[in-house]
């Protein structure tokens, strides 16, 4: 099964090796291969050199355009609580799979948001993955789609909103699966929390 993981969009073209400026424009290609998605950047030089061969791959998943931005100065760092992006890169460097449903409605949380949005799909063992992007960073999420069914989502829902409100703890004792008996105190989620039931 792939795992779930994020990839840092490069600083420099790899093909030409040449560092991308702030404000470049740049080419982003997303490829299925054994080890799982790989991203490849390019400068709009190298991309139009060989794009006829690139494009043809047969193991091209999505292609397209984003602008360079030249990382901010890290700032000292700060104690906070957790947000929804935040959170979902901490379960995703976690690779624990009792995570998946929770980082599954993070990210779909942050696509309604319009902080990721989706640049791909692919099936791996009959599970479907999505690859969202980060614009600003140029980061690559890779979620598995849980294939949550109705009777779950209120549990998973519980789960992500206590940890958005506790944060994630170093010892999880929580039960994070996604059909996980509930409280018994009634709980209603926050209205950020993005509920899937149909209307």
């Amino acid at each position: 099964m792939m795992e779930w993981h994020i990839q840092s969009r490069a600083h420099a073209c790899q093909r030409s090796g040449r560092q991308f400026q702030d404000g470049e424009t740049y080419h982003t290609l997303l490829l299925d291969t054994k080890a799982g998605f790989e991203r490849m950047d390019l400068c709009v030089e190298a991309f139009r050199e060989a794009a006829q061969e690139l494009m043809a791959q047969s193991n091209l998943v999505s292609h397209w355009k984003g602008v360079y931005e030249a990382p901010p100065p890290v700032p000292p760092e700060a104690i906070r609580k957790d947000d929804a992006e935040s959170l979902l890169r901490r379960l995703l460097e976690r690779r624990d799979p009792r995570h998946a449903a929770s980082a599954y409605i993070l990210a779909v949380m942050l696509e309604r948001k319009r902080i990721l949005r989706v640049k791909g799909q692919s099936r791996d063992h009959g599970r479907r993955i999505f690859v969202y992007e980060h614009p600003k960073s140029g980061d690559l999420f890779s979620i598995i789609d849980p294939d949550l069914q109705l009777h779950q989502l209120e549990a998973v829902q519980r789960e992500v909103a206590q940890l958005l409100e506790h944060g994630l703890p170093e010892e999880s004792s929580l039960a994070l699966a996604p059909d996980a008996a509930p409280t018994e105190e009634p709980f209603n989620p926050p209205s950020e929390i993005p509920s899937l039931a149909p209307a």
